[in-house]
């Protein structure tokens, strides 16, 4: 068994994008409006002791976004743009989406490097009740440091 093969090895690296924090932000300001802030302190133990641990070991375990088929004329322009973007990028990146209990994220899977190494990206977070990502904000990160 290979040391990336053991229980508790990350096979990948997990990054925050700046987009990412902020989407974060606004969570918390949302539950500390709502005099709820637990309810931004369960949305930080579930990323950190499950989403993240369990793209560490499994990076395409969510399903992948670009699949999906967009119900609107306004979508579709969006998922178009955001195809161009994806095709011209230095690196290929997998998107895909991790349903969370009451979020959803979404992560690009950049690699594997000429080592073998993967690196994910959190793009960004959002309610399952809210309607989109904001896919302008999302560019930037995925370009490789």
């Amino acid at each position: 068994m290979t040391p990336a093969n053991e229980p508790g090895t990350a096979l990948v690296e997990v990054r925050y994008t700046a987009n990412f924090e902020a989407n974060l932000q606004s969570i918390e300001a949302f539950w500390i409006e709502n005099d709820f802030p637990q309810g931004y302190d369960r949305l930080l133990d579930e990323l950190i002791d499950t989403v993240v641990v369990n793209l560490e070991r499994h990076p395409r375990m969510g399903r992948p976004f670009m699949s999906h088929q967009p119900d609107s004329v306004e979508a579709q322009t969006r998922h178009e743009r955001l195809q161009a973007k994806l095709a011209s990028a230095d690196q290929p990146a997998d998107l895909r989406e991790y349903v969370m209990t009451d979020y959803l994220v979404l992560y690009a899977v950049l690699g594997p490097a000429a080592d073998g190494t993967s690196t994910i990206y959190l793009l960004s977070i959002k309610h399952h009740k809210q309607l989109s990502f904001d896919f302008e904000r999302l560019w930037r990160p995925l370009r490789p440091d």
